[in-house]
């Protein structure tokens, strides 16, 4: 048959990703029309590639197959090849994968998948190698095989595909039986289950490989704020679990930042691609660590993954790109084939090396071989190494006593010849090859990392409240047409509709944003996109928030996110931001649309509370009551932003509001709210002066001392 497409059409593709794969021989398209008429009109199958730009065996799969003229020219003449970046599209990603899971018990990225001209899929697995090797078939066997069958045994194949469609479709589609839980929090009962699954020897849940699973320890650190003693076994395990991330591979100890995961169980190698999500997520997980057990190394861990970020996926104009890739070429060949990790390993000589060549970077009293001894018994950087090639990825591995114990010096000396060597290692790393960044700005992305800032700037520094609402007012203005959200944009090309997750994410932000600022166009933000995530995502009738709007049609299937993943649920962000936001606007419908997610999923609690620590929270919230702290004033006064932004104060809701009667009218007109809400009526300032209301079911009287706010906000905690 003639090849049902005649060349690669990813050339003017916006995604890095695919872009990626432009100058493969295959004949890639995106997922699309075009895709689909060609498939009808040459009765030929899909081939579908699904992947994003950081991942590793991603790249692995174009370098042996798709750029090799051999499979080009196998996949070209018998399939319709099209590639899609998960990041822009995961409804197409949610669908396909849950076949592979269903269907092979797992699944991962690559997802390659076989369809019907009419997208049904009949094979699927992840990554192929060109040839077989141990138990994996040879791609390019597989293809040919593939083809034989479309030709031979075509019956056989629909009929799976109908099979595996409508399995998929079940899981995805299908709505559990409501459990109206009321006033009952789920909160202990996914703590309980958490502190079994935790791993008390090296931090953590579970064994191999290690995610950080941040959804988790917000959970555990919740229950131990309610359990009110000094030592329970959910704030061990959370704190177990935050020291572990912070000391091991998974954070550059250098740069500042998290990696994906770690391969092992002990935090010792992580897979290397940073992504804005896990930033984002562990940032704001730190600050409420350091909230509640005054450690200021999880201060120092937000400090320096906030000036990460800033500095190497902050764009220009305000938002933040979505990731860093795992691999780079060698330290000693800008032109070399890439390699995971090469920017982050050292040897012991390239320490040495490092610390002579660039002591200006950090002049030391300190001689050079102090310095790098320091530096390598500090981070384990030893001659047998602990990646490949005797390569040493970062770790903790001594105390800085330790360190001064084996150089016979003081901590304080130990301490600064570290320093300084890191220094130099610092702008070492600067010279290396770097890993490629991703440019997309997502909406659902940002609206995490802006949520972090936010809260950052409330424990931290003010500053990073700024930082939040220049990201939020670019992303606001690219992304934004007025009722609906775009999922990306990239180099000013917008493409894509919002998802749930986008619009729960970045209304969470914005409302965070409203309490660390106290700018209330940040609240209508973030109060409009409530209302479009209604409109788009929700079935009043069910109670279901489905991943995709209504107006998506190329993909058969609506599916439910509502486990926590990579990132948190959106069902139970939508659900937590809408609790919090009907305090602004009680007639807008948001509590109750909050509480028919919550009474439609808690089975999913009840049944896998570890799976569901977001939504868990969110019940919590329903169950608890929010603890409102309204500020009537021109801004929240600097001396109370510790008293309430560095506590930890897990059903916080922080509204400032005008001093006068006057001001709030302003203010509720901007925002289209007929009537002051209970949280913001007849709370004004006393003559003159900043006064605060706090407020769980019952309310302080009106404070103006910090003494007087920090005893209400200790009274009416849960």
């Amino acid at each position: 048959m003639t090849a049902p497409t005649d060349r690669n059409r990813l050339g003017d593709a916006a995604s890095p990703y695919l872009r990626q794969h432009a100058d493969n021989p295959v004949h890639w398209q995106e997922w699309g029309e075009d895709a689909f008429a060609a498939a009808e009109e040459h009765d030929a199958p899909i081939f579908l590639s699904i992947g994003y730009s950081a991942c590793h065996w991603c790249h692995v799969m174009e370098e042996e197959s798709f750029s090799d003229p051999e499979v080009a020219d196998v996949l070209n003449e018998h399939f319709v090849p099209v590639k899609v970046d998960r990041e822009e599209r995961p409804d197409v990603d949610s669908l396909y994968m849950t076949v592979c899971q269903v269907v092979r018990g797992g699944g991962g990225w690559p997802l390659s998948v076989f369809l019907t001209p009419d997208r049904e899929p009949f094979y699927v697995g992840t990554y192929f190698p060109k040839h077989a090797t141990g138990n994996q078939p040879g791609f390019l066997v597989l293809l040919r095989r593939v083809a034989d069958e479309w030709e031979t045994d075509r019956g056989e194949l629909e009929d799976r595909a109908d099979q595996w469609m409508s399995a998929a479709t079940g899981e995805l589609e299908s709505l559990p039986d409501p459990v109206e839980a009321g006033d009952e929090t789920p909160l202990f009962d996914a703590a309980d289950a958490l502190v079994r699954a935790a791993d008390d020897t090296h931090g953590g849940f579970g064994r191999a490989p290690k995610f950080p699973q941040t959804g988790r320890v917000d959970a555990l650190l919740c229950a131990h704020d309610r359990a009110d003693a000094a030592d329970t076994p959910y704030g061990g395990a959370a704190e177990r679990a935050l020291d572990a991330m912070a000391d091991g591979g998974l954070y550059d100890h250098l740069g500042g930042g998290f990696h994906r995961y770690c391969t092992d169980a002990d935090w010792t190698v992580p897979h290397f691609e940073k992504m804005l999500y896990d930033q984002a997520t562990l940032a704001a997980t730190y600050v409420d660590g350091y909230r509640l057990f005054g450690d200021d190394r999880y201060a120092d861990v937000v400090r320096e993954t906030l000036a990460f970020v800033d500095r190497e996926l902050g764009h220009p104009e305000g938002g933040f790109y979505a990731t860093l890739d795992a691999r780079s070429p060698p330290v000693d060949d800008p032109d070399g084939e890439q390699e995971e990790g090469a920017f982050y390993v050292w040897t012991p000589d390239q320490v040495r090396d490092a610390v002579a060549d660039y002591a200006d970077a950090a002049p030391s009293d300190h001689d050079d071989e102090v310095l790098a001894d320091a530096f390598c018994e500090r981070y384990g950087v030893d001659a047998a190494g602990n990646f490949e090639d005797g390569r040493t990825v970062l770790t903790v591995s001594a105390s800085v006593d330790e360190v001064a114990d084996s150089l016979g010096v003081d901590a304080a000396d130990a301490g600064t010849a570290i320093e300084a060597a890191e220094a130099r290692l610092r702008a070492a790393r600067t010279d290396r090859p770097r890993p490629a960044r991703d440019e997309k700005v997502l909406a659902g992305w940002n609206g995490l990392m802006i949520a972090a800032y936010a809260e950052a700037g409330l424990a931290l520094d003010a500053d990073d409240a700024e930082r939040a609402a220049d990201a939020l007012e670019y992303v606001r203005g690219e992304l934004w047409d007025g009722s609906r959200l775009s999922r990306r944009v990239i180099e000013g090309d917008v493409a894509g509709v919002g998802y749930a997750e986008d619009y729960a994410y970045l209304a969470a932000g914005a409302l965070a944003t409203y309490e660390a600022s106290g700018d209330h166009d940040h609240l209508g933000f973030a109060l409009s996109l409530a209302d479009a995530l209604l409109a788009e995502c929700y079935d009043a009738d069910t109670g279901a928030l489905y991943e995709t709007p209504e107006s998506v049609t190329d993909v058969g299937v609506r599916s439910q996110d509502v486990a926590d993943g990579p990132t948190p649920s959106p069902v139970g962000v939508a659900a937590e931001t809408l609790l919090r936001l009907d305090a602004f606007d009680p007639d807008a419908g948001y509590a109750a649309a909050a509480g028919a997610m919550l009474d439609r999923y808690g089975s999913r609690v009840r049944d896998s509370p570890a799976g569901h620590p977001t939504l868990a929270l969110a019940a919590d919230t329903r169950a608890e009551g929010l603890l409102e702290v309204t500020v009537a004033g021109e801004r929240l006064p600097e001396e109370w932003r510790e008293a309430v932004g560095g506590r930890f104060l897990p059903h916080r809701l922080l509204g400032v509001r005008p001093p006068t009667a006057d001001g709030l009218g302003e203010w509720l007109e901007d925002l289209g709210i007929a009537a002051a809400p209970p949280v913001w009526a007849e709370r004004n300032a006393d003559d003159g002066e900043p006064t605060a209301y706090v407020c769980r079911r019952a309310c302080s009287p009106p404070v103006t001392t910090t003494g007087e706010l920090a005893e209400w906000l200790a009274e009416f905690r849960a």
